[in-house]
């Protein structure tokens, strides 16, 4: 039989870490009761302790910031574009139809394409 991987979520984690963090209990007794092996444990708490300045300081308030500017510029970039796009096409099509007339008649009948 296949072992199947379990996914935890964050609250999941951070509980695990917490407890971990407190030392009341071995890594062993924590492992067994939540049931995650003790180097995953480990894991979750090194990343605990290694976030927690980020938390408290001004510079992530920044970057979460810029990040939203960034975003708010591409999506307003992708809109444009979008918008050109569609009119390329439509104008597209006009203009191989109109192409096509000419072709047929060897005559120009708009004024807006001049015979070559």
């Amino acid at each position: 039989m296949r072992n199947i991987r379990k996914g935890h979520d964050g609250v999941f984690k951070a509980r695990v870490a917490l407890e971990a963090l407190k030392a009341e209990k071995t890594m062993a007794q924590i492992s067994s009761e939540f049931g995650v092996h003790a180097n995953q444990i480990r894991q979750w708490r090194q990343k605990l302790l290694g976030d927690l300045p980020q938390l408290f300081s001004d510079q992530r308030k920044k970057h979460d910031k810029e990040g939203e500017e960034l975003q708010s510029e591409l999506y307003r970039q992708i809109g444009q574009l979008k918008v050109e796009l569609d009119w390329l096409k439509k104008n597209l099509k006009c203009f191989c139809r109109r192409k096509k007339a000419i072709d047929r008649t060897g005559e120009c009948h708009d004024t807006s394409i001049s015979k070559m």
